[in-house]
């Protein structure tokens, strides 16, 4: 999801026509009346999508453990949408920076919008809103969390966007014959890529880990507990390079307070769900872990390379043929790449340490779905059914404001009739779903889907039809 890509002045820039016939040079230099162009769907829907995919793995991940985040190695439903949010980010990228009138301009707005997210991104994962259950706000600055899925996303968003618009007035305006030409075209963009990988692979395999210690402030009575390590090219939770370097730069009391890894079997007996811990629980499993730190976001940024290399080959393939045989087999290879460093246990998919299989095998798979949607709305014209999906793409930033991170909610659920779980939000879903299904699991799913989704879908097919966009 490119939340970023929401401003408009910029979206009349990515508009390009499905066919992706670009003006020859000549053509430029003339005159021309300025013609209306028709928005490709996909990147909209996607991009929904992946808001629709937060929505539901949230909130419905408590009933479902199997599709909430993999406790360590492994992949599950959950663990495909941050990935997803940065390869639409670097589609949206490569559109949106295909010209750049001026570098100095460009470089304004990147920064700007770059502090925006990374506003938004603590304001409402840093501490500070508790929405949407408790009905309170502020957070204490000494254990304030610095890091999210915004401040990820902003990271990627200007590392590109940056190379992006330095390297404009040195692309080819058509690629050499030969497999290999678009990469060639791009291969800055690669090598910044590349740069990311060798810094991520170099600190996690090499840098070394020394014992630490943390104090558990989920117990009423605050315990310091160590961690004994001592090790280089560790990837378990304990001792791995990725917590280590957040420890260093943010400090350990601004990680995240409930790590995935608590619900492994060595920490709780409700594993894979969450649960009580274990009374012989390692130390570790009740310890802070980022996962969104420093260290797997410069990892991330592979991922939205690979997504700027997607547009690229919407801009320079004319055909939808070609483009999709150059998406489709760079998914398929990813896939495959994946897979075998996954099951030789060279490299295992972790979406906590982001690594690089895990690059791989959530980049390739957004990849193939991303051509699946193509396909289906932009090539066979399928695109009603998939109408909610655009909508809430075109207002993603607000859908996730609002309804992800349950901002709304959090409003509705303040006016309760003489207890805060006597609130609509509360009473929709009880009595609406859970008990009218007499299952929890059942009710909660349902309620996510129609209550949620559902109702979100409305609200964006409302504005869109209004023209109201929540620009960033």
């Amino acid at each position: 999801m490119d939340l970023e890509e929401k401003d408009h002045e910029h979206d009349k820039e990515v508009k390009v026509m499905t066919t992706g016939v670009e003006q020859n040079a000549e053509q430029q230099e003339k005159p021309q009346v300025k013609q209306k162009t028709k928005r490709i769907a996909t990147l909209d829907s996607f991009r929904g999508l992946t808001i629709v995919l937060m929505i539901l793995v949230d909130d419905a991940g408590v009933a479902y453990p199997r599709i909430d985040h993999s406790p360590w190695n492994g992949c599950t439903l959950a663990d495909f949408v941050m990935p997803f949010f940065l390869f639409i980010v670097g589609v949206a990228i490569a559109l949106a920076f295909k010209r750049v009138p001026k570098t100095k301009d460009a470089v304004k707005k990147i920064i700007v919008r770059t502090l925006k997210l990374i506003f938004w991104g603590i304001l409402l994962q840093g501490g500070y809103s508790h929405a949407p259950d408790a009905l309170s706000y502020g957070v204490n600055m000494k254990l304030i969390r610095w890091c999210g899925i915004l401040q990820r996303i902003a990271l990627v968003y200007c590392v590109i966007a940056l190379i992006e618009t330095f390297t404009a007035k040195h692309r080819p305006t058509s690629l050499s014959p030969g497999l290999l030409s678009i990469f060639k075209a791009y291969k800055w963009q690669w090598l910044g890529s590349f740069v990311a990988l060798l810094i991520y692979m170099i600190t996690a395999y090499t840098l070394y880990v020394p014992d630490w210690s943390f104090v558990d402030r989920n117990e009423d009575e605050h315990k310091r507990y160590t961690v004994i390590c001592g090790v280089r090219g560790d990837l378990e939770p304990a001792c791995n390079a990725v917590g280590y370097v957040d420890r260093q730069v943010w400090g350990v009391n601004h990680l995240y307070s409930y790590p995935v890894w608590r619900r492994l079997k060595v920490c709780t007996f409700s594993s894979p769900d969450e649960g009580p811990l274990r009374d012989d629980a390692p130390t570790w499993c009740r310890a802070p872990f980022e996962p969104e730190g420093l260290l797997s976001s410069v990892s991330a940024i592979m991922t939205g390379t690979i997504g700027v290399h997607y547009g690229h080959v919407l801009i320079h393939f004319k055909g939808h043929s070609e483009r999709l045989k150059q998406w489709v087999s760079m998914g398929f290879a990813l896939l495959i790449v994946a897979i075998i460093l996954h099951f030789t246990d060279a490299i295992p998919l972790n979406k906590q340490l982001y690594s690089f299989s895990y690059v791989c095998f959530t980049a390739g798979a957004a990849g193939i779905v991303f051509s699946g949607f193509y396909v289906l709305i932009d090539v066979w014209g399928l695109r009603t059914p998939f109408l909610f999906l655009e909508w809430i793409g075109m207002n993603a930033m607000l859908v996730f404001v609002l309804g992800a991170q349950g901002i709304l909610a959090a409003f509705v659920n303040g006016w309760y009739y003489e207890d805060p779980p006597n609130s609509l939000v509360h009473w929709i879903h009880k009595h609406v779903f859970v008990n009218v299904w007499n299952s929890e699991k059942v009710g909660t799913l349902l309620y996510v889907i129609f209550a949620e989704i559902g109702f979100w879908a409305v609200v964006s097919g409302i504005l869109h039809k209004l023209g109201i966009y929540w620009k960033l």
